[in-house]
């Protein structure tokens, strides 16, 4: 369990530096660390692509932090600037 959250936070961090930008702490990080390696599983799944062994995982569950993060960045909406008067 333990090795699962430290996976899951260090491809969070990844998916969060090759996606432009950073991370989202450490909390955030892991969040998306955990919830991208489900998204990944299914897709892969759903594509037929099997993910054998640590590597397998590894690149199954980054695929999914981005694009995790991908749809998060598209439904955030930026703040408006500011009127100087």
């Amino acid at each position: 369990m333990l090795s699962f959250l430290l996976i899951g936070l260090i491809l969070g961090w990844l998916a969060g530096m090759i996606s432009r930008g950073g991370g989202f702490g450490i909390w955030g990080d892991l969040i998306t660390g955990v919830i991208g390696s489900f998204i990944g599983g299914y897709l892969f799944g759903f594509m037929g692509i099997s993910a054998y062994g640590t590597i397998g995982s590894i690149i199954s569950s980054t695929v999914g932090a981005i694009i995790l993060l991908w749809v998060i960045r598209m439904f955030r909406v930026a703040a408006p600037a500011h009127k100087k008067e």
